[in-house]
C-alpha cells in the first residue's frame, strides 16, 4: 500500500500541488496512507476530487503485458496474490492526468483544488478513516465533491446516475449457539448446524416479507463456519452476512429481521436462554448507501453531454454493489457526486450483448480495463467537470 500513496504524492508535487502524506487514523490507533494535496489558485469555491488507491488479494489472469505479479500477505498471514481488480490503477492515473491538466489551467478557473488519494476504499473505511484525523478540520471542508469509477461498458462514454447510486454495504455476524452432542445422538444436544441451515433460508424472507418490493435490498450469507468432525454435533456456527439498500429505514429494517429471525429460529430448536443466538452488526465494516446529489448531477451530466457528445452520455441504473466516497458528503451536507468511466473494448461490449456472455467484471482475476480511450475519457471528463465546477 506504500508504493501506491509515494507515487501519487509525488507526480502531485511536480506540478506544484501541496502534499501531506499519511493522513488517516483507523479505529486501533494505526495510520493510513491517505494523500491530500492542494492547489490554491485565488477566491472561490473549493472541489474535491478522489481516487481511491488501494488494490485487491486477487492473482491477475489477464496475461497483459503489464499484468500485476506482485504478492503480498493478508490479514490472515496467507501469501496471496495482489491486482487492481476494481480498476483502481484507472482512478489513480486519471487523477494524474487531471491535476497536470488543472495545474496547466488555472487562468480558466479560480478556487482550491483538493485532491484525496484515498485508502482502504475495498475495506470501506477509508473515507471514515482519513476524517477521524480531522481531514476537514486540517484542510477545509470543500464546497463540492466528486469521484469516478471504472465499470463495464464501452471506453469512450461515461454515466451520471441521479440519486441513489450505490446501495449501503452493512456486515452482520450470526452465531447460532447450540448444545454439543455426539452425532449418533442428537435427542441429547441442540443442533446449531440445523438451526444455521433453517436460518439461511428463512433469512430470504426478510426482504421478501419485510421490504416493500419498490425497495431494492439484499441479504447474502457468504460465510458459515461449523463443526469439526463428521459425527460431533457442534457448539454453535457463525455465519457472515452482508446486506445492502439504498434506504436507512430499509436496512434498520433488515437488521431487525436478521436479529428477529435468528431468535425465532433458536425458540423453535428449544435452545435455552443462556444459549440464544449472537448478532453482531460490524459497523466498522460497514457503510451508508451513496446518494448523489440530484442538482450536482445534472450539472455534470450537461458539461459531459457539452463537452463528450450526447452520445458517450449513456443512462446507468443504481447497483448494489457499495462505495464509500459517500462519507466524504458528511451525511450529503456537501453536495457529492460518483459518475461511471467506461472502461471495455466497444467490439468486445457488443460481442457481449450478442452472445449474452458476461465480461469479466470488477473483482475479477480477469478484469481488464482498456487503456485507451479509457484514461483520456476519463482525465477529459474529470477536467472539464473540475474547471466548470471551479468558477
Amino acid at each position: 500500500m506504500r508504493r501506491r500513496p509515494a507515487l501519487l504524492a509525488s507526480e502531485l508535487r511536480k506540478v506544484g500541488y501541496t502534499v501531506t502524506e499519511r493522513v488517516g487514523k483507523y479505529p486501533d490507533g494505526s495510520q493510513a496512507y491517505g494523500v491530500v494535496a492542494i492547489l490554491k489558485n485565488g477566491a472561490g469555491p473549493t472541489l474535491l476530487v478522489r481516487t481511491d488507491l488501494d488494490a485487491l488479494p486477487v492473482t491477475e489472469k489477464t496475461s497483459l503485458p503489464y499484468a500485476s505479479s506482485v504478492r503480498s500477505k493478508n490479514p490472515a498471514g496467507q501469501d496471496v496474490g495482489v491486482m487492481h481488480a476494481c480498476g483502481h490503477d484507472i482512478h489513480i492515473t486519471t487523477m494524474i492526468g487531471v491535476a497536470r491538466n488543472m495545474a496547466a489551467l488555472k487562468s480558466q478557473w479560480h478556487g482550491r483544488l483538493m485532491l484525496i488519494g484515498q485508502p482502504s476504499e475495498e475495506t470501506i473505511d477509508g473515507a471514515k478513516a482519513m476524517l477521524a484525523d480531522h481531514l476537514y478540520e486540517r484542510f477545509g471542508q470543500p464546497d463540492l465533491a466528486i469521484a469516478l469509477h471504472d465499470a463495464n461498458f464501452a471506453a469512450g462514454k461515461v454515466s451520471v446516475v441521479s440519486g441513489p447510486a450505490l446501495a449501503s454495504s452493512t456486515s452482520i455476524d450470526v452465531v447460532m449457539r447450540g448444545v454439543g452432542s455426539h452425532g449418533a445422538a442428537p435427542e441429547a444436544g441442540k443442533d446449531p448446524i440445523v438451526m444455521a441451515s433453517e436460518f439461511v433460508v428463512a433469512a430470504q424472507t426478510i426482504v421478501s416479507r419485510s421490504i416493500p418490493p419498490d425497495q431494492p435490498a439484499v441479504v447474502t450469507v457468504g460465510d458459515i463456519h461449523g463443526g469439526t468432525k463428521r459425527n460431533i454435533i457442534p457448539d454453535e456456527v457463525k455465519l457472515e452476512l452482508t446486506t445492502r439498500c439504498y434506504s436507512e429505514a430499509v436496512r434498520q429494517t433488515i437488521i431487525e429481521g436478521v436479529r428477529r429471525t435468528a431468535k425465532g429460529i433458536a425458540i423453535a430448536g428449544g435452545v435455552p436462554d443462556d444459549r440464544t443466538p449472537i448478532v453482531t452488526v460490524l459497523e466498522g465494516e460497514s457503510t451508508p448507501a451513496t446518494v448523489n446529489d440530484t442538482a450536482l448531477a445534472a450539472r455534470l451530466q450537461k458539461i459531459f453531454v457539452a463537452k463528450l457528445g450526447a452520445e458517450n452520455v449513456i443512462e446507468r441504473k443504481p447497483i448494489m454493489g457499495s462505495e464509500d466516497f459517500g462519507i466524504f458528503s458528511l451525511d450529503h451536507k456537501i453536495p457529492a457526486v460518483i459518475f461511471w468511466l467506461g472502461a471495455y473494448d466497444s467490439a468486445k461490449v457488443a460481442e457481449s450483448e450478442r452472445t449474452g456472455v458476461a465480461l469479466p467484471s470488477p473483482h475479477s482475476a480477469f478484469f481488464a480495463p482498456l487503456p485507451e480511450p479509457t484514461l483520456r475519457t476519463g482525465v477529459t471528463a474529470m477536467t472539464d467537470a473540475a474547471v466548470a465546477l471551479l468558477q
